[in-house]
């Protein structure tokens, strides 16, 4: 494998990586079940809730989720001017017409090229 393939496939695999980092938590809890509702569950004394571990899960999420928003840039939009156009600053060019004359200029293209020969397949003479 040359230099050039390998940096492709590893820049696919990060790229890869980054987009199941949000479903991570879902796989380990399916993975870690039993685990996570002995030991990590937050309503283990609530055995009425069977909550199972999922009270664990929603918190891995929501710890994902507070992650992510505080990683978000802010952006101001008073520090990136984006070049909006004056529209009224625009000269409007007016043509004049003379009157009763066809503002709409429409041209017939069409063609058709009549022919008598109907195709025919080779008959098998036997």
């Amino acid at each position: 494998m040359d230099l050039k393939a390998f940096w492709a496939s590893f820049f696919v695999f990060l790229y890869v990586l980054a987009m199941l980092r949000p479903v991570f938590p879902l796989f380990e809890y399916v993975v870690d079940q039993d685990y996570i509702a002995q030991f990590l569950c937050i309503n283990k004394d609530k055995v009425e809730m069977q909550c199972n571990g999922k009270c664990y899960l929603m918190q891995k999420l929501n710890e994902q989720n507070e992650e992510k928003k505080q990683n978000l840039p802010k952006i101001a939009m008073e520090e990136y001017p984006i070049g909006f156009i004056d529209v009224l600053a625009i000269p409007i060019q007016k043509t004049e017409t003379p009157k009763g004359a066809s503002v709409l200029h429409y041209s017939n293209n069409y063609s058709f090229l009549y022919s008598d020969f109907s195709f025919r397949p080779p008959s098998l003479s036997v």
